[in-house]
C-alpha cells in the first residue's frame, strides 16, 4: 500500500510541475514590443470587458478620411475594478488619445497603457505586465 501511495504522490507532483507553466500569466512584453510605441487619437467603437484582458477598439481617421480600427489590450477587469476603473470609463463614441506598444505581429493591436480623454482626464493608465 505504501508503494502505491508513493507512486500516486510522484505522479501527482509530476503533473503539477508540468502544468504550472500553463497557468502562468504572460508579461506585456511577450505580446507587445516596447521599442515600437503607438500614439493614436480616435473614437472608442467597441469594448470587450472580459477576462483575461479588457480590449477596447478605437477608430482612427487619417488625413484622407480613411478609418483604421486599432485594438488595445489592458489589464484584467478585476484588476481595473480594484483600481476604481469600471466599464463605464470607456464610453462608446468618446474621443481618446491612446499610448502603448505595438503588437509584435505588426497588426493594428497594441497595449493600451495610457488613455486620455478629450477633456484631459486620464482614467485608464495600466500598471503594465498584468
Amino acid at each position: 500500500m505504501t508503494r502505491n501511495l508513493l507512486t500516486l504522490l510522484m505522479v501527482g507532483l509530476s503533473l503539477a510541475a508540468i502544468s504550472r507553466p500553463a497557468l502562468a500569466h504572460h508579461s506585456e512584453s511577450a505580446e507587445f514590443d516596447q521599442s515600437k510605441p503607438v500614439k493614436v487619437t480616435g473614437t472608442i467603437s467597441k469594448v470587450e470587458w472580459q477576462n483575461p484582458h479588457v480590449w477596447f477598439y478605437v477608430d482612427v481617421k487619417d488625413e484622407s478620411g480613411k478609418i483604421t480600427t486599432w485594438g488595445f489590450s489592458n489589464s484584467p477587469p478585476g484588476s481595473l475594478m480594484r483600481r476604481g476603473i469600471t466599464k463605464a470609463a470607456l464610453k462608446l463614441g468618446a474621443v481618446v488619445n491612446v499610448e502603448g506598444s505595438r503588437a509584435r505581429d505588426g497588426s493594428n493591436n497594441a497595449s493600451g497603457r495610457r488613455v486620455t480623454f478629450a477633456d484631459g482626464k486620464n482614467v485608464f493608465t495600466s500598471e503594465g505586465g498584468e
